[in-house]
């Protein structure tokens, strides 16, 4: 029997915290994890860039059999989703195939957990530049103030895994003093950047108690449960074999490597060439 397993795609890394919580929800599917680790970062390249990277991913999940693709990083999901989802698909050899991001599901439930109505959202610079989470979180909760925040050394600080170094400690620090100097009544703030949770309990300790800190995980799971519940036309394609593969466009062994720091198992992947 063909597998058609869930594909998950990052340009790098991060993207391994989104599938362990999907994993960890729905355990009885199986999944591809590509991480376009050779051409990462994404958030520093240009919109027609990101677009054609991510679209090569998305074609070569295809190919491998997956009927359904997440995009499980904000760069990709916020640049490169919309495009695909409105002239890619439609015209591809199987217009049934589906790609979901991960700032729908996100902004969908933020909304409902600010009492202030002014939300914060710590991001990558290319997710700060889209203002992806303004223009979404504006078309469902109009009444909220959304400040929006670049982290530029986050991501390199958790791949080079000092994200628990007095390094880190200085540009958490640094970035959410920035963030609240925006607006003292900001009660909820969004990781908007599936490496960030890795950094969570420092950002936790740098904020006053009371504002409540939202990682993207578990939201996504959730939001994909509920997806396939009102799509079972999609769920019976998906193979169910609890199985896992790990593929990179870059050195299998610095993948397995890095990735330890995202998930807590062993991981052996298999080097591919998208482009």
């Amino acid at each position: 029997m063909a597998s058609h397993p869930i594909g998950v795609f990052d340009s790098g890394y991060g993207g391994l915290t989104i599938l362990s919580e999907i994993r960890r929800a729905l355990p009885q599917y199986d999944y591809i994890y590509l991480g376009d680790n050779a051409r990462s970062p994404y958030g520093t390249r240009s919109f027609d860039v990101i677009k054609d990277f991510t679209r090569q991913a998305v074609e070569y999940l295809f190919a491998q059999g997956c009927p359904l693709v997440i995009l499980a990083c904000n760069t990709a999901s916020a640049k490169a989703l919309r495009v695909i989802q409105q002239t890619y698909l439609p015209y591809s050899s199987d217009p049934t195939r589906r790609v979901l991001g991960v700032i729908r599901p996100t902004v969908e439930v933020v909304g409902d957990m600010t009492r202030s109505r002014k939300i914060g959202v710590l991001a990558t610079p290319g997710t700060v530049a889209s203002q992806s989470y303004t223009l979404e979180l504006g078309k469902l909760f109009p009444d909220l103030e959304v400040y929006e925040q670049a982290c530029p050394m986050f991501v390199p600080l958790v791949e080079y895994g000092e994200s628990q170094g007095a390094g880190a400690d200085y540009f958490v620090d640094k970035y959410t003093r920035a963030l609240l100097a925006q607006d003292a009544e900001i009660d909820t703030i969004l990781l908007a950047c599936t490496h960030y949770p890795l950094l969570r309990d420092k950002i936790e300790a740098a904020l006053p108690r009371h504002i409540r800190l939202i990682a993207q995980g578990d939201l996504v799971a959730s939001s994909l449960a509920d997806y396939l519940i009102r799509h079972p036309e999609m769920e019976t394609r998906l193979s169910r074999g609890e199985e896992v593969r790990f593929l990179t466009t870059e050195c299998p062994d610095k993948f397995g490597d890095l990735a330890s720091i995202f998930i807590d198992t062993q991981v052996a992947a298999q080097r591919v060439k998208i482009d």
